[in-house]
């Protein structure tokens, strides 16, 4: 690229460079000479915090060393399994007769905690009443007695006007699990 000769110096091979290099300079120097402010009240602040007397500083207080105390009652050790053994018996698991079925296929519903599910009407077709859910991500599903919603294995056992009543089967702490009620109510804007 060749520039007219009036912008370049004359007898210098590098002469748009230095050109170029002014044209950067100027700008720079012009925008760094506005920078100059008062600082006179900068300056009183810090003359009259050096003029304060100064003070002593606090000593560091002496920290009290660790005691440990022995409680008298406790005499068992928290991480004894035997403990937990005990609560876990066969007796307790074999009582309750609670199964999951692993082998069948999840519904669409069960990928959602309960309580992100919202009931939003009902629908009345051939004599039968559906529940109408809203998901988090803002689909409406039909739902009937005998369908599956939430991750704890909610059973629809009811449906009516006002609410969806279910069955969850949640885990007891112990290796066996519970049957708990729930329910999703109406929900009106």
């Amino acid at each position: 690229m060749r520039f007219p000769t009036c912008y370049m110096p004359q007898g210098r091979k590098n002469g748009w460079i230095r050109l170029l290099g002014l044209m950067l300079i100027l700008p720079a120097l012009a925008l760094t000479s506005g920078c100059e402010q008062d600082n006179s009240d900068l300056e009183e602040f810090i003359d009259a915090v050096k003029a304060k007397p100064a003070t002593d500083i606090p000593p560091i207080p002496d920290i009290a060393a660790y005691q440990p105390f022995d409680y008298p009652a406790h005499q068992r050790d928290p991480f004894d399994e035997s403990v937990l053994a005990a609560k876990l018996a066969p007796e307790h698991r074999i009582s309750n007769n609670i199964r999951i079925d692993r082998n069948r296929p999840k519904e669409y519903l069960e990928g959602f905690p309960l309580d992100s599910l919202r009931m939003v009407g009902t629908l009345s077709q051939g004599g039968q009443l559906w529940g109408l859910i809203k998901t988090p991500d803002g689909t409406i599903q039909r739902v009937r007695v005998g369908n599956y919603m939430g991750q704890n294995h909610g059973k629809i056992t009811q449906i009516t006007e006002n609410s969806i009543k279910l069955t969850e089967i949640a885990p007891d702490g112990y290796g066996g699990f519970i049957k708990r009620p729930a329910s999703v109510a109406l929900k009106t804007p």
